[in-house]
């Protein structure tokens, strides 16, 4: 059967009114369009709704039984609908996002700081993870999205760039290159190297780009944590190639930072399940992230 809502809220004023003008003036429609959508639905459902004559409307048995069980069924539509409506306009709730650990250091504190402040209904949890464990998150539902570095290419996954981060040089103050106003990534050639290890999104890019200029460094460790890379390049076990995010905006005390020439940065990206909507609340956060990136640059502080 195709019967419309229309034509089962035009019965429901007919059965009320008991007549086609009174019931075609409650739901803005003219006398015969009235008749037609009531012999519309009788033709759809193969039965008499209703006995017209000259003088009256009456409701058949069948007109009857319809009628009687009508007023709860559409009210309950559209108390639905209505619920449903409000959804767009919800204000309160719970929004869990993942990202990697260079990102939950550095960018998601302000975020979170200003949905605090924009947004104090929306409650917004961070789950700190590595790269492959943020994707994961985002594939299994635990998450309403994440913020990762270039993922891999996949046709699960809808990605927006939000921000274009550098990567620069992080070496002890004493060093020759520390003299320079920045280092060419082939003069790393030879270098003892302390990278992030290949649970970070961005060793992938780090080792192209050694590759791409020539660079065959020495690599004497591999961490998980960009905290840790700057502990063992204060120590002097080697210098290290970080992306600028994960310097603090203040600068390093105790250690120097040069860009890398050529320019070589990774993409910040927002990634969400392509076959999974944002609910409305989700949007919102993923909107306010995407405002924060798009702030004023922050400025490293390159000196020694």
């Amino acid at each position: 059967m195709n019967i419309t809502l229309r034509q089962l809220r035009v019965f429901r004023a007919v059965a009320a009114e008991r007549n086609f003008s009174r019931a075609g003036d409650q739901v803005g429609l003219t006398q015969p369009a009235v008749s037609r959508s009531v012999g519309e639905l009788e033709a759809q459902l193969g039965l008499k709704l209703l006995d017209r004559t000259t003088r009256e409307v009456a409701l058949t048995e069948a007109g009857q039984s319809l009628a009687a069980r009508l007023d709860r069924l559409l009210d309950e539509l559209d108390q639905t609908l209505a619920d449903v409506r409000d959804l767009a306009s919800a204000r309160r709730g719970k929004v869990r996002v993942a990202s990697s650990p260079t990102l939950s250091a550095n960018l998601m504190p302000a975020c979170i700081a200003e949905c605090a402040r924009r947004e104090p209904a929306i409650e917004f949890v961070l789950l700190d993870r590595i790269q492959q464990d943020v994707l994961r998150s985002v594939r299994e539902g635990e998450v309403d999205f994440g913020v990762v570095v270039e993922p891999p290419a996949s046709g699960d996954l809808a990605c927006e760039a939000i921000l274009d981060d550098p990567f620069v040089l992080v070496l002890p103050p004493a060093h020759p290159f520390a003299r320079r106003r920045s280092v060419r990534w082939s003069e790393l050639d030879g270098a003892a190297l302390v990278l992030l290890d290949h649970a970070s999104g961005s060793r992938r890019l780090i080792d192209n780009a050694l590759a791409r200029h020539g660079a065959r460094g020495d690599i004497r460790q591999q961490l998980g944590h960009p905290t840790t890379v700057f502990r063992m390049v204060e120590a002097g076990i080697g210098i290290g190639v970080m992306p600028a995010l994960a310097v603090p905006a203040a600068g390093l005390r105790t250690l120097a930072v040069r860009p890398l020439a050529p320019r070589v940065q990774r993409e910040i990206m927002l990634v969400h399940r392509r076959n999974r909507a944002l609910s409305p609340l989700a949007q919102r956060v993923w909107q306010l992230v995407r405002e924060m990136a798009h702030a004023p640059a922050r400025q490293v502080t390159t000196a020694g």
